[in-house]
């Protein structure tokens, strides 16, 4: 039986044009970036009644964050209780110049001081804005505040001399700090704020420094 060569298929050039066209637009359409997960993990944000509950991504949910910082009680609740837990530590240091016998206590209780005096401004003129009083209803007890020295430490350290004073004043300001920083870090969780979730940053990153600070000087 002869051998009989293959008829050679010509395929048009348009043809082939448009076969590469498809491919590259099902490589394109196969290649599409994947979510970002680096920004931040995603949020989920509860549904408004008879609403379902939505899943943002970090960017969307700070967006959505940064178009309503409207205060909520959380954000009011922090500014008051602070303002009182800074005077507080303004009365601790008030102390220092004439009862303290390191000059290490006397330069730290001068940078609480300068730090924390402007703070109570800042929170004041922040209640006043948004049309708050400085107090809310019974004001705040001292025992709802994380890290409050009491009435009797208070004496304790007015009467307080030299190396004594020194000991007693970084023991009540470490545990004051570290209240501080509580009602901060509950303030970053639970308020909508963003005037009041900076304020909270920078009293954790302040009084965090400063606590070890005091753990080195006892």
């Amino acid at each position: 039986m002869p051998f009989r060569r293959a008829s050679r298929v010509t395929v048009p050039l348009s043809a082939l044009a448009a076969l590469a066209a498809l491919t590259l637009g099902a490589c394109d359409a196969g290649s599409t970036p994947a979510p970002d997960r680096a920004a931040g993990p995603s949020v989920l944000v509860p549904g408004k009644p008879g609403e379902a509950n939505r899943t943002l991504s970090a960017q969307e949910a700070a967006q959505q964050r940064a178009d309503d910082d409207t205060p909520n009680s959380a954000d009011v609740d922090y500014a008051r209780m602070m303002i009182t837990h800074h005077t507080q530590a303004l009365e601790m240091t008030g102390l220092a110049p004439e009862r303290a016998e390191s000059p290490q206590v006397k330069k730290l209780a001068e940078r609480i001081t300068a730090a924390q005096e402007p703070e109570i401004g800042v929170l004041k003129a922040w209640l006043a804005e948004h049309g708050k009083r400085e107090q809310g209803e019974g004001g705040h007890a001292h025992r709802v505040m994380p890290g409050m020295a009491t009435e009797t430490q208070l004496s304790n350290l007015r009467a307080a001399r030299g190396k004594a004073f020194d000991q007693l004043f970084l023991t009540l300001m470490i545990t004051h700090h570290e209240g501080a920083i509580t009602m901060a870090t509950d303030a970053k969780s639970q308020g909508n704020n963003v005037k009041i979730e900076e304020m909270a940053d920078d009293v954790i990153a302040q009084q965090t420094s400063e606590i070890t600070r005091m753990r080195q000087m006892l």
